[in-house]
């Protein structure tokens, strides 16, 4: 992973409501970071503006050594899983991890190898051939977590 630099990190919506005020964050490579606090003060603001989600009124993002403020977030390198999970539940859970992969044009090959280190590395192998109705709120967090590490981002 990346370094994650916030520098005066502001946000003000068009209404003039300022939600996020001068945040300064460094997160080093290989951290985990969380954030808590009361609903309202702006934690997934914050969020999705590293993930390029919402846009950035002041201040200075960094991903690594690149600034990456006015970037779309399918150009920031960032996998995100969110609280509210979204897994299609047509397909199954192989299918589900290699949606995106199959998007981005990846080979095959790369694509199966992908899945299969994420389905190691989150013990769920054998839910592969599952659909999302016929998993557990538990397995469809790995699943939905299992979605953002094929990608191989520079930060979660």
């Amino acid at each position: 992973m990346a370094q994650l630099s916030l520098h005066k990190i502001e946000k003000v919506y068009p209404n003039g409501f300022q939600a996020v005020h001068g945040i300064d964050l460094e997160v080093r490579d290989g951290e985990f970071m969380v954030f808590v606090g009361p609903s309202g003060c702006a934690k997934s603001t914050v969020l999705r503006m590293i993930a390029g989600l919402e846009s950035i009124s002041g201040g200075q993002l960094r991903i690594g050594n690149q600034v990456v403020n006015h970037l779309a977030a399918k150009q920031r390198g960032i996998a995100m899983v969110f609280q509210n999970y979204a897994l299609y539940p047509h397909m199954k859970v192989r299918e589900n991890l290699a949606f995106g992969l199959k998007l981005a044009g990846l080979p095959k090959a790369e694509i199966n190898q992908r899945v299969a280190d994420a389905a190691e590395l989150l013990e769920m192998g054998h839910l592969l051939d599952r659909y999302p109705k016929q998993l557990s709120g538990g397995q469809a967090q790995r699943v939905a977590v299992g979605r953002a590490i094929v990608k191989r981002p520079e930060e979660f």
